[in-house]
C-alpha cells in the first residue's frame, strides 16, 4: 500500500476522514514528523527518502520543486495537488481509492491534480 505525506497547511478535516475511514491507510503530517516550517525541497526529500506521496494544496511553489526534483532525476514518490474548493468527503474518497488501488511506487516522478474527473 501506498503511504502519504500531508503538507503543513494540508487541510487536516481530509487527513481526520481518510483515518476515520480506513485506518491502514499510511498518513502522516509534516508536523508529525518533526518538519514544521521547512522549505518544500526539504519537504520533498524527506518525503522521497521515506517513499511517501506527498498530499499539497500549494499550487505557488510545491508542485514546482517537484518538478525540478524529476528533472534532476532525483526520487520523487509522488505528489497529489488536491485543490482548495474540492469538497472534504471527495477528497477523501479520492485520496482512499488512491491507497487502496495503487501499487507501490506506481506515482513515482509523477505530479497529479485532484480531483482526478
Amino acid at each position: 500500500m501506498v503511504r502519504f505525506l500531508a503538507d503543513e497547511n494540508f487541510n487536516n478535516q481530509i487527513v481526520r476522514g481518510i483515518r476515520r475511514q480506513n485506518s491502514n491507510i499510511d498518513i502522516v503530517r509534516v508536523q508529525d514528523v518533526g518538519l514544521s516550517g521547512v522549505d518544500d525541497p526539504t519537504v520533498l526529500a524527506w518525503a522521497a527518502q521515506e517513499k511517501r506521496i506527498v498530499l499539497t494544496h500549494d499550487v505557488a511553489t510545491m508542485i514546482s520543486f517537484a518538478y525540478d526534483r524529476i528533472e534532476s532525476e532525483l526520487s520523487m514518490p509522488g505528489l497529489f495537488e488536491v485543490n482548495r474548493r474540492v469538497a472534504v468527503g471527495l477528497a477523501i474518497e479520492e485520496i482512499i481509492l488512491i491507497a487502496e488501488c495503487s501499487l507501490e511506487g506506481e506515482w513515482e516522478g509523477q505530479v497529479r491534480f485532484l480531483p482526478l474527473s
